[in-house]
């Protein structure tokens, strides 16, 4: 699909969302959060900072699962990660997702965390992509300023929560099964989350968003299983 193709695609599902959803508190970036590297690195990027259309704009929504606070959520077919916190409310970050036949569902949990992490493509990345085997951290990097590792059944899934140089995206389905978000939001979403954080990766058809309410997991922010 061309860039372009994704991007009219983008718009049009948030301008439909925005007619469909419930009442929203959007949240501005506080960069009075960024730690001093990420206002060093942030300010040397060259891919263009495109604003995210609003219904993909992190915002605190009432939340009406029952997944326990500290939990994170991923609803692909909306393009939606939710943290979700106590009184039945969550905060809502855009998303873009993996390409259909590159999607991951399941349960895991955050089995590592890295600020401004190096990129280490897979070897199915470098021969489709045609990238480097390794790519050094830094405002240009593919993963972002933040990466959180999927693991389950205590191995490396290889999937990822992280950042983007390509925030035109947000919205769309086209990485390679990682879930991006704007660099911004993934400092925020990780400054909330820890090392064994419940990760819930709703399968495809199975979305969440607005009304369509699913129980994926109960109890998950207190899970004890060893994934």
């Amino acid at each position: 699909m061309s860039s372009l193709k994704v991007m009219l695609g983008v718009l049009a599902a948030g301008f439909m969302l925005s007619g469909c959803m419930q009442a929203t508190h959007y949240e501005a970036t506080n960069t009075q959060n960024f730690k001093p590297k990420d206002k060093e690195l942030l300010a040397k990027i060259r891919y263009e900072n495109t604003p995210v259309a609003e219904p993909f704009r992190r915002a605190i929504v009432d939340y009406h699962r029952k997944e326990s606070p500290g939990t994170i959520v991923v609803d692909s077919d909306n393009h939606y990660l939710y943290y979700v916190m106590d009184g039945g409310k969550a905060i809502r970050y855009g998303i873009t997702v993996g390409e259909e036949a590159m999607a991951w569902s399941g349960i895991a949990k955050v089995g590592s965390m890295t600020e401004w992490p190096a990129w280490h493509p897979t070897p199915g990345e470098i021969s489709r992509l045609g990238v480097p085997t390794y790519v050094a951290p830094g405002p240009d990097n593919p993963m972002g300023s933040r990466a959180m590792y999927l693991y389950s059944g205590g191995k490396d899934t290889l999937f990822r929560i992280h950042g983007t140089n390509q925030p035109e995206y947000i919205g769309a389905s086209i990485s390679s099964g990682c879930i991006r978000l704007t660099n911004e939001d993934a400092i925020d979403l990780y400054s909330r989350v820890k090392v064994g954080t419940i990760v819930v990766v709703l399968e495809p058809k199975h979305g969440d968003s607005p009304y369509n309410s699913r129980l994926a997991l109960q109890g998950g922010g207190s899970q004890t299983s060893s994934y």
